[in-house]
């Protein structure tokens, strides 16, 4: 599967983004899919996740109810509603694919989309 993030941009502290992730192929609903992002000289960490049927899903602690993962699997895609942002939030954020639920590792994700940046200014 390929994976095209799009709707990273500069917001000021306190605004929203919506990060869209879509997914090419017919095998989209079959897949976990999740957020990560990685901030400049840091390691790449998850952000949330969510199973195939979009039922269930995780949010790592620093997220504090700020952001909602949710995804669409007739149109393929999987968005991350991010509101009330914060300037440590700056970061490329990745899209990423896995056949599991709730793994928090990078090597556990086969795919990857390219990124795109979210940059928050206090």
């Amino acid at each position: 599967v390929q994976l095209q993030a799009s709707g990273g941009g500069l917001v000021q502290a306190g605004g929203s983004l919506r990060l869209s992730c879509a997914a090419s192929g017919s095998t989209f609903s079959t897949y976990a899919m999740a957020w990560f992002r990685q901030a400049p000289g840091k390691e790449r960490e998850i952000v949330a996740a969510i199973s195939r049927s979009g039922t269930n899903t995780y949010y790592k602690d620093f997220v504090q109810s700020r952001f909602t993962i949710s995804r669409d699997n007739v149109k393929n895609t999987v968005y991350l509603q991010m509101n009330s942002l914060k300037p440590e939030d700056t970061a490329i954020y990745f899209c990423a694919a896995s056949r599991y639920f709730l793994v928090e590792t990078i090597r556990d994700y086969a795919y990857w989309g390219q990124g795109t940046q979210v940059t928050v200014s206090s």
